[in-house]
């Protein structure tokens, strides 16, 4: 449930923002970028939602909705915010874009996923190596109002993967500015350049609009 505020009398929902993850790695970046809104950040199962939900979307944006949606059913009261994000290198033709979460299989280790591409890339010169994240995010507002927005990082794949601070595929994505992979990055760094701190901070934006 939402938290009651109590104005001359009267109560008031204060929507709590809930995040369509049980990624604990991602609700640590979440509440770091979105600290200053002023309400209650929860994941979906901090809310003690649970539900099955199939992204059979074509699209960032469309999976991201699907899921908002779905819990937005659950949590009517409740801004409700979903991510899809993924990897995508342009010499494997944008692979593994919306299927990176689930590249080679979901209980895949990211060790194998990542020495996969890295084998995958073997002998393609740095120039040929670009590539970007993306993360779409979408909100689900009480009233039922929607909106998306997106994030991009543009960087490489590396030769190896190197650091420790990151998930996923930030091991072997590396971007010149810093000179390192994004797994190499203090979380504070990462947020600043990262795709899914460009989204959360434009979806910040939309908030205070609405």
């Amino acid at each position: 449930m939402s938290e009651l505020l109590h104005t001359n009398g009267e109560e008031s929902v204060q929507p709590r923002i809930i995040f369509a993850t049980g990624n604990a790695n991602k609700m640590k970046e979440i509440r770091m970028i979105l600290a200053d809104m002023g309400k209650e950040i929860l994941s979906m199962k901090e809310a003690g939602v649970s539900v099955d939900i199939v992204e059979d979307g074509t699209t960032f944006e469309e999976n991201a909705m699907i899921k908002a949606m779905a819990i937005a059913k659950l949590l009517p009261d409740d801004i409700v915010l979903a991510d899809d994000s993924g990897l995508e290198i342009d010499y494997l033709n944008k692979e593994p874009g919306i299927y990176s979460a689930r590249y080679m299989g979901e209980d895949t280790s990211y060790d194998i996923k990542n020495k996969n591409l890295i084998d995958r890339l073997e002998g393609v010169p740095k120039e040929q190596r670009t590539a970007r994240f993306v993360c779409a995010i979408a909100a689900v507002l009480p009233g039922g109002s929607t909106r998306t927005t997106r994030g991009t990082i543009e960087g490489y794949i590396g030769w190896e993967p190197a650091g420790t601070n990151g998930f996923g595929y930030d091991p072997i994505f590396y971007v010149d500015e810093y000179g390192c992979s994004t797994a190499q990055l203090s979380p504070e760094e990462k947020n600043k350049v990262s795709h899914r701190g460009n989204a959360l901070r434009a979806m910040r934006e939309e908030l205070r609009k609405s």
